[in-house]
């Protein structure tokens, strides 16, 4: 029997990043992968295709309605080949998955191809694709198994007309008219890259805000611009049935006032978030708890409830973020090795990449107000910026809480062309617990979109915002 310092279960970007965390400070790892290819959700059906689809669909809406405006005329049809465009996203999974299997032979971390499931607190069992089981033992476990898409109890997920992002990725056709039940990060990203090919969407949610656990200003400036876009809303409906008939769905759901209101279109992806993936790992041999919402049961430093184990990612407590997970992938790591990192929680960027892109860090202004927290607001517009002309990418903002008694910043809130690298700024600055003067006072190169996150921090500093 094969023996590990440490045995990571999953290779999603938590997973990964533990093993090769783990493998850099001198420990003999091993990662195990039910499936063929290592990356988990994120590189395989979850954040790397759809920014794929994103970017592609992105070009093909600059070419039907943008390039004449900057003077590029082009004669004859523009045509979609949607065969060809889910090539290329499938042709950047597989080179993506690829630099995931080099970066373990670089780390000589072994890879182990199966179903792995506790046999004890330290043996792990690896169910193989021909029926054979290989079992190891590790002196550590790190549970990196992530989340599956949820859904409705009364959803039948047929996964060819009632689908989910794992199906959206890959269809076959443009639908007609996709109904999109729920408003957050999955279903607007997706909504629009099929919104932009030619589908009417339809967006259903159930809470009186899209991206509703966002800033409240982000929600309504993204729901003006997805708007504009042709983008239908329902909100604060709450769906009750799904049926489909042939090639045709029903949606049902009652409005705020308790009225019927009925949608058909020819796709439904059902994007209600996502649930943590714990199924086949026989927990219970190895004495790991689970919390009441199904997740593996966690202190504040990833422990499980037996010393050796720790889980980390989406099968654990907090946003569902790759991000999120690949920091606790280090953090895991580094307490096995005797050092004492820490992640401050509050400062993990969380990003929606519609265009223009949603991006935000530490406190909304709801959390501030509830809290009793005195604080003052610094809030820039995009279109007022010299670069946001020249590109014609107007829409959007930069807004900035700080303290109004120590101007340190709070939260960053933007929406704009490039959001989801400017955010980052934001991260550093409140890392380092900086104020909204620090950030004003920083030389910002002109032109370019970073220029208003400068111009919301002079505004939340003795409101002298220069540019408006």
């Amino acid at each position: 029997m094969n023996q590990y310092d440490v045995a990571v279960i999953g290779s999603g970007p938590g997973g990964y990043v533990a093993a090769i965390r783990c493998a850099q400070l001198g420990m003999k790892t091993a990662i195990i992968e039910k499936y063929d290819t290592l990356g988990g959700t994120c590189l395989n059906v979850g954040c790397i295709p759809s920014k794929a689809l994103l970017d592609s669909s992105h070009h093909y809406e600059d070419a039907v309605k943008h390039f004449e405006n900057h003077g590029i005329e082009i004669h004859g049809e523009i045509k979609i080949n949607l065969e060809k465009m889910i090539g290329r996203k499938q042709a950047v999974v597989d080179q993506t998955t690829k630099g995931i299997e080099f970066l373990m032979d670089k780390n000589k971390i072994e890879v182990l191809h199966g179903l792995g499931s506790f046999k004890d607190a330290t043996h792990v069992h690896i169910a193989k694709e021909d029926g054979k089981v290989e079992t190891i033992g590790a002196k550590n476990i790190i549970i990196a198994t992530g989340s599956k898409p949820s859904t409705l109890p009364f959803i039948t997920v047929d996964k060819e007309r009632i689908i989910t992002s794992t199906e959206a990725l890959k269809l076959k056709e443009i639908p007609k008219h996709m109904i999109v039940i729920g408003g957050g990060v999955i279903g607007l990203e997706l909504g629009q890259v099929y919104r932009r090919l030619g589908a009417e969407v339809t967006v259903v949610e159930y809470m009186d805000r899209i991206i509703p656990t966002m800033d409240a200003a982000l929600s309504k400036e993204l729901m003006k611009v997805l708007k504009k876009q042709k983008v239908k809303f329902a909100l604060s409906h709450k769906v009750k049935s799904v049926e489909r008939k042939g090639d045709k769905i029903t949606v049902k759901a009652d409005d705020k006032k308790g009225k019927e209101v009925v949608f058909e279109g020819d796709y439904c992806l059902v994007s209600v978030g996502r649930s943590a993936f714990t199924k086949g790992l026989n927990l219970e041999a190895a004495g790991v708890e689970l919390d009441d919402r199904g997740r593996v049961a966690v202190d504040g430093h990833l422990k499980t409830s037996v010393d050796n184990i720790y889980a980390i990612g989406d099968v654990v407590k907090g946003a569902m973020l790759a991000h999120k997970a690949e920091e606790e992938g280090t953090l895991v790591a580094e307490q096995l090795a005797g050092q004492k990192p820490h992640i401050d929680y509050n400062l993990i960027p969380g990003v929606v990449y519609t265009w223009p892109e949603v991006a935000a860090v530490g406190k909304t202004e709801e959390q501030l107000k509830e809290a009793g927290v005195a604080y003052k607001v610094g809030q820039f517009p995009m279109r007022a910026l010299g670069r946001a002309r020249a590109s014609t990418d107007i829409d959007g903002f930069v807004k900035i809480l700080a303290d109004k008694e120590t101007d340190e910043v709070l939260g960053v809130h933007m929406i704009g062309a490039r959001c989801a690298d400017l955010i980052t700024e934001a991260v550093t600055a409140m890392e380092f617990r900086a104020s909204a003067e620090d950030i004003a006072r920083m030389s910002h190169a002109h032109p370019t979109y970073a220029e208003a996150v400068k111009e919301a921090a002079l505004a939340a500093t003795e409101d002298r915002a220069l540019h408006i």
